[in-house]
């Protein structure tokens, strides 16, 4: 009994001289994480000096692999794959994709994730069994719509790396960007060129975890950056031109968002 209070003791005196980062190890801490998306995570992007990975790198070690292009849409992720897979193979531990607000604004139809047919199938239910006739639900694999997009490049990634962890974020919010006179995007606030707000993209890629069976974070709700005021859009990059692109601050705030909601996941499977 008074070895089993002496160990217990300590163990107490364990824990009160640790931190809590030696107390509670980061799932993600040390990993290797690809990353695919748009002009938010590309390196090159100049609104921000560092890139939301960049701090996730500094706090957790995270050795950052990026694919991310300026100006892409979800039509490029099988190509970002392609290129991990050519430089990497299998020796990676997760992906993260962040990307979808280009597609809203190049208005690229959403679609539907499945078309419906009558179908004859074989199934006993509490009988003989038999062949019944029975609606089926089949994938769109597209390009040319939003859902069909998401599809095409989850079933490759859910194909070519099954064990691997995919996270998808969702687009965050976007207000006025004014890039030159052939480039120049309004605010979520409007529709874009086909009628669809904004929020639909968003929405798309929270079905889309249900769908393939991977977690969506909601940065978009989650991150707290809020460009549609001017008091709020201090972490964008600027408020003339660039309400599109985080800053610095808005980098780090979504990073420490996802610093926590990662804690919540396991990265190698």
């Amino acid at each position: 009994m008074k070895q089993k209070l002496s160990l217990a003791l300590i163990l107490l005196l364990i824990c009160l001289q640790a931190t809590p980062q030696e107390l509670l190890r980061h799932p993600w801490q040390g990993r290797r994480v690809a990353y695919f998306g748009d002009s938010i995570t590309d390196p090159r992007n100049k609104a921000s000096k560092k890139k939301y990975w960049s701090f996730l790198q500094d706090w957790l070690g995270i050795t950052p692999y990026v694919y991310a292009i300026s100006g892409r849409q979800w039509n490029d992720i099988p190509r970002q794959a392609d290129k991990l897979q050519a430089e990497h193979g299998d020796d990676f531990d997760a992906i993260l994709i962040f990307i979808g607000t280009n597609d809203y604004n190049a208005g690229v139809p959403v679609g539907q994730w499945y078309t419906e047919s009558d179908e004859q199938v074989v199934a006993a239910v509490h009988g003989p069994k038999a062949t019944v006739t029975r609606k089926k639900r089949t994938l769109i694999y597209s390009d040319s719509t939003y859902c069909g997009r998401i599809n095409k490049a989850m079933a490759l990634l859910k194909k070519r790396w099954p064990s691997k962890q995919i996270v998808l974020l969702t687009p965050i919010h976007r207000g006025y960007f004014y890039g030159n006179e052939k480039n120049i995007q309004p605010s979520e606030e409007y529709q874009n060129c086909i009628g669809e707000y904004f929020q639909t993209y968003v929405d798309k890629v929270k079905e889309a975890g249900n769908i393939w069976a991977v977690p969506v974070l909601d940065v978009n709700s989650t991150s707290g950056l809020y460009p549609l005021f001017d008091e709020s859009a201090i972490n964008y990059h600027t408020l003339e031109t660039d309400r599109l692109h985080p800053n610095d601050k808005g980098h780090e705030r979504l990073a420490r968002t996802l610093e926590y909601q990662l804690l919540t996941l396991p990265c190698a499977l």
